[in-house]
C-alpha cells in the first residue's frame, strides 16, 4: 500500500502537468480574448494592440504557457486582467464559500442516499421501490438551474420562508442560524443529483451482495435479516460508494458552478461564471486547475479508502 502511494504521488506531478496543457490551450483557444472584452469596440484597433502588448497577450501560445507555468510553480497564478487583484486570492477568498456549499450537498446526499438505498435493496421490487426509483430517474433529469429556479420561486417568493440568495441577509449578523437558513435551498438543489445517483448505486451493489453465498450462510445459521443485512451484507455493498466518491468532487464542483449562480452564492462557482463573462483567462485558468488538483487527490484518497475498506483489495 505505501509503495502505491508514493508511486501516485510520484505520477501526480506529470498529470497536473498534463492537466495544465490541456486547461491553458482550451481556455486561450476558446472565441474572442480578454481585451475585447474590455475596451469599447468604438476605439481604434491600435488601443487594443497596446493592451494585448500590455497583457503579453502578443507572444506565441507555447511561449505563454512556458512563463505561466514557471509562476504556477513558483504558488503565483497570475493575475485578473479585470482588477488586477491575484488570482491565488481570489480563489482563497471565495474557497470557503464554495466547500461549505459542496461539503453540505454530499453529507446531504450521502446522509439520505444511502439508507434509501439499503432500503430499496431489502425491499426489492416493492412499490416503495419503483416510487423511489422514479423519483431517483426524476432527480437526475431536473437540471440543476431549474431546479434551484423552482425551489426560489415556492419557498422565497410563494412561501416567503427561505432568503433569495447569498450567504446573508444584508445589514444582518453571521451567525451560523444565518447560514444555515441561506444553504438549505443550494445545498438540497445540489444534493438531490448525488443522492439519486448513491441511492441506486448502494440498490444494485447491495442487491448483489445480498444473493452471494457468505449471505445465504448467514441465513442458515438462523440470524435476522436485520443482522444479515447490517453486519453482513452493508460493509462489502458500500465500496462502490468510496470509488464514487472520488468522483464526486468533480461532479459536486461542477453543480456548484450553476447552482452558486442561481442562489447568488459567493463562492467559486459564481466567480467561475463572472470570470468567464469577462474572459479573464488567469482566474479561469486558476480555477480548473485547482478542481482539477482537488479531483485526482479526491481519486487517490478514494482508492486507498477502498482498500482500507476491502482487506482483498492489493494495489502492487
Amino acid at each position: 500500500m505505501t509503495r502505491y502511494i508514493v508511486r501516485r504521488l510520484l505520477v501526480l506531478p506529470l498529470q497536473l502537468l498534463a492537466v495544465s496543457i490541456l486547461i491553458y490551450v482550451m481556455v486561450n483557444l476558446a472565441p474572442g480574448d480578454p481585451v475585447s472584452a474590455m475596451i469599447n469596440p468604438e476605439l481604434p484597433p491600435s488601443v487594443g494592440d497596446v493592451q494585448r502588448e500590455r497583457l503579453g497577450l502578443n507572444k506565441p501560445i507555447s511561449v505563454r504557457y512556458v512563463l505561466w507555468l514557471g509562476q504556477v510553480i513558483r504558488g503565483n497564478l497570475g493575475y485578473s486582467y479585470v482588477d488586477r487583484e491575484p488570482v491565488a486570492k481570489k480563489i482563497v477568498d471565495r474557497l470557503a464559500a464554495t466547500v461549505t456549499l459542496m461539503g453540505s450537498g454530499l453529507a446531504l446526499a450521502l446522509l439520505f442516499g444511502i439508507p434509501l438505498g439499503i432500503y430499496e435493496a431489502v425491499r426489492h421490487y416493492s412499490i416503495s421501490d419503483y416510487l423511489l426509483t422514479i423519483g431517483a430517474f426524476a432527480a437526475v433529469s431536473v437540471p440543476h438551474f431549474f431546479l434551484g429556479l423552482l425551489l426560489l420561486y415556492v419557498f422565497s417568493l410563494r412561501l416567503n420562508v427561505m432568503p433569495v440568495g447569498g450567504m446573508y441577509d444584508m445589514g444582518a449578523q453571521h451567525t451560523l442560524l444565518e447560514l444555515v437558513r441561506h444553504l438549505i435551498l443550494p445545498a438540497i438543489v445540489l444534493a438531490l443529483e448525488q443522492l439519486a445517483i448513491y441511492m441506486r448505486l448502494v440498490r444494485g451493489s447491495l442487491l448483489e451482495v445480498l444473493g452471494s453465498d457468505y449471505v445465504r450462510t448467514a441465513r442458515s445459521k438462523g440470524l435476522t435479516e436485520r443482522l444479515v443485512v447490517m453486519r453482513h451484507a452493508v460493509r462489502n455493498g458500500l465500496l462502490p460508494v468510496l470509488t464514487r466518491l472520488g468522483f464526486s468532487f468533480c461532479w459536486v464542483f461542477s453543480g456548484a458552478v450553476v447552482t452558486e449562480q442561481v442562489f447568488t452564492w459567493p463562492g467559486i462557482g459564481l466567480l467561475t461564471i463572472r470570470s468567464l463573462g469577462g474572459r479573464d483567462y488567469p482566474v479561469i485558468m486558476g480555477i480548473d486547475l485547482v478542481a482539477a488538483s482537488l479531483v485526482i487527490i479526491g481519486n487517490l484518497v478514494a482508492d486507498v479508502m477502498y482498500a482500507i475498506a476491502d482487506p482483498r483489495i492489493r494495489y502492487e
